[in-house]
């Protein structure tokens, strides 16, 4: 279905009228020949076809490298979209085109050979810099692990940062944006976006509020799994964009933390307790679009943030004719069914904070980061004196639904931490799980592997009872 679409585009104001949801990547390349994007796997793994998109945010533009290849047109409607061409210093007098300090660097530093992958790399480290106004070598790398070089190897790449930072740290302090105009990084018409944007960010007669209701359509959140899916279905159809509904916030009230559901998982980097585990969820792009609603309805058995969001006791906020609350663990029905009638939608996902509780999640793939787990489990335990006040435990990958292992959890809540109860629960989990055989192992190793899993989360959250030497005895299955 066509929609008429308003932006700014690096530095013009743009309106097309194309279907919604035709991939950005091919608006750029086929219809502005701007072919800096370039096209590659089309799911979002490689990063070649990176761009910034912005979003105006209390008075300021938020930008955020995002794949163009799984960014549908209907998501511009009053955004600001830039493109590496876009990031180009002007042309000039000589031969060779100028380079901002960024190309300069990956030049200098031998990080581009073919070239078909730097614009992507590029792009990521722009979007780095205009939104970490502490840049450090650890999250700079992260914020190129969903760029793919099949070239240099990434030495060069590391070097071509390390030189980046080490002139970050020796710009005049400011503003992340006006540091980065200073440095050459980004253009300054970037700092007039704010004043551009707020003539198409009126609401208009189409403008969705929160408890409008949904009607016929295919509703889209971040949309990084259905357009890898389904992308030439998705392209003609009528889509309802849930980004339109102003449900991207957190807040805490009466103890309860909310995540509004299509708040990106990008920006749970600052909430309790998932920051330590978002490196292993996927790749920064891919989390800069990815929704907490998105990823709970998804229903994949092995959602790495559905796990975490079983054990940490969650309920979601369900809107339709009324609005109704439904603890997570009874939203999944069996395989990839939902207890959510038509016409409604997830509009929150809360839990209780955790305060003293002790939260570990736990996850193995072929690969350590970026990878679909094979088995993935989280563990929260509530402690007093030696004993387990609370406990729930909770695994993907061992049954068709993401599950609480509501036995396990159960038996061990209220019980004293011992070997003999940390013993009988791993046999109590194998009792509640029916793992299957597919391309990601056997059930047998599924099984195998979730009490390897368990056994890590009480080293890490019962350490005055379980050492490695106890690890081992539990895993052997003798006493400990």
């Amino acid at each position: 279905m066509e929609r008429t679409v308003r932006f700014l585009l690096n530095d013009e104001m743009s309106r097309v009228t194309l279907p919604s949801g035709l991939a950005v990547l091919d608006l750029l390349r086929r219809e502005r020949r701007l072919t800096g994007t370039r096209e590659g796997c089309r799911e979002g793994d490689c990063g070649a076809c990176l761009v910034l998109l912005g979003e105006p945010r209390e008075g300021a533009v938020r930008y955020r490298p995002v794949n163009s290849c799984l960014l549908p047109v209907g998501e511009l409607e009053g955004r600001h979209l830039v493109t590496i061409e876009g990031l180009n210093p002007p042309l000039g007098p000589g031969p060779a085109p100028a380079l901002n300090p960024i190309q300069k660097s990956f030049v200098e530093e031998g990080a581009t050979q073919c070239g078909f992958c730097t614009p992507g790399f590029i792009v990521a480290l722009t979007g780095y810099f205009l939104g970490n106004p502490a840049p450090d070598p650890e999250t700079a790398q992260d914020a190129v692990a969903g760029n793919l070089c099949r070239c240099t190897g990434y030495a060069s790449i590391r070097r071509a940062i390390d030189r980046l930072l080490a002139q970050h740290r020796a710009l005049p302090p400011g503003a992340a944006l006006e540091r980065c105009v200073g440095w050459g990084i980004v253009p300054a018409w970037l700092a007039e976006a704010p004043a551009r944007l707020a003539a198409l960010r009126e609401p208009g007669p189409g403008t969705a509020s929160v408890a409008a209701p949904i009607g016929g359509g295919v509703l889209v959140a971040g949309g990084t799994d259905l357009f890898v899916q389904r992308p030439e279905a998705l392209q003609d159809a009528p889509l309802l964009f849930l980004s339109e509904r102003d449900l991207s916030r957190t807040w805490v009230r009466d103890g309860r933390r909310f995540l509004g559901a299509t708040l990106p998982m990008e920006d749970l980097c600052g909430v309790s307790p998932f920051a330590a585990y978002l490196s292993c969820v996927a790749s920064g792009p891919v989390r800069q679009r990815a929704t907490v609603g998105g990823n709970l309805v998804n229903a994949s058995p092995i959602g790495d943030f559905t796990i975490m969001l079983l054990a940490l006791g969650a309920s979601l906020g369900i809107r339709g004719p009324a609005m109704r609350e439904l603890a997570l663990k009874d939203f999944y029905r069996g395989y990839k069914k939902l207890d959510l009638a038509e016409g409604e939608v997830v509009e929150w996902v809360a839990f209780p904070e955790p305060g003293e509780a002790g939260f570990h999640f736990e996850k193995v793939g072929r690969r350590q980061h970026l990878d679909i787990a094979s088995v993935n489990t989280a563990a929260l335990l509530r402690l007093a004196a030696g004993r387990i006040l609370e406990a729930r435990l909770s695994a993907g990958g061992v049954a068709p639904v993401p599950l609480l292992l509501r036995r396990t959890s159960e038996y061990l809540s209220g019980r004293e931490a011992g070997p003999k109860t940390l013993a009988q629960s791993l046999a109590l989990a194998q009792e509640e799980i029916a793992p299957i055989s597919d391309v990601r192992g056997s059930a047998e190793y599924k099984r195998r592997l979730l009490k390897h899993l368990l056994v890590a989360h009480f080293l890490r959250l019962l350490p005055q009872v379980v050492s490695s030497e106890a690890a081992v005895a539990l895993l052997a299955g003798g006493a400990v």
